[in-house]
């Protein structure tokens, strides 16, 4: 099993999927290969008060923890592992491996092993995906590296997961997913179900993470799947 993930962060709303995945795929034992567009980062305080800097990141600003949506479900306070604390009992640990770690890139730094075909991976999620990023993968259009890690993921008939929220789409946006499509991206809005029994805000949140991590192969209990 490849242990890396890629995950970029861009200007759309939604900042609240990326976090929560993040902190799933970290206690799941995956390594997060994280890059942040700068209007990334002002949606991140703006959504959630998170005082990220795109240019001199620090990891420990990325946690939900301490936010209003931290202290809606109890069972969730530990969604990281801390030393002395225990993950989440909705988060699948697979045996043997090594908490997962964050490598920080930055977005114009093309130097980066992601901006490479060589750069192995068990797949990419850029969430939220604006819709300007949608149009950059769909035209091959690398901007910035996020941009240019997703084209490689292409090229390399790698897992890309983009996660739009915009809410109507216009039909030039509907035809960029679709080209994106049909170059081989997976297309999944954040747009939750209700029927897991949802009870606060973070079930639905659950939900979109709990897809996406089902598109990449993590191990997840975040929802009650239909029928169980």
């Amino acid at each position: 099993m490849n242990s890396n993930v890629i995950l970029g962060i861009t200007g759309g709303s939604g900042a609240v999927y990326a976090v929560r995945l993040m902190d799933v795929l970290l206690a799941s034992r995956y390594d997060v290969h994280l890059t942040i567009s700068r209007s990334g980062a002002d949606v991140l305080r703006q959504e959630l008060g998170l005082a990220v800097d795109a240019d001199h990141f620090q990891p420990e600003v990325m946690t939900l923890q301490g936010t209003p949506l931290a202290t809606e479900d109890a069972r969730r306070d530990a969604w990281k592992e801390s030393p002395g604390g225990q993950a989440s009992e909705h988060i699948v640990r697979p045996k043997g491996h090594e908490p997962g770690i964050v490598h920080y890139h930055r977005y114009d730094d093309y130097m980066a092993p992601i901006a490479s075909g060589t750069f192995r991976n068990a797949g990419m999620v850029i969430c939220p995906c604006s819709g300007a990023t949608v149009s950059a993968v769909a035209h091959g259009s690398s901007r910035h590296l996020i941009h240019r890690a997703a084209d490689v993921q292409l090229k390399e008939r790698r897992k890309l997961i983009l996660v739009p929220r915009e809410a109507p789409m216009s039909t030039i946006q509907l035809r960029n997913m679709c080209l994106c499509s049909e170059a081989g991206a997976i297309v999944l809005p954040a747009s939750p179900g209700w029927y897991h029994g949802v009870q606060t805000v973070m079930d639905l949140v659950d939900f979109v993470v709990s897809r996406i991590c089902d598109q990449l192969g993590v191990d997840n209990n975040l929802i009650k799947r239909w029928g169980e």
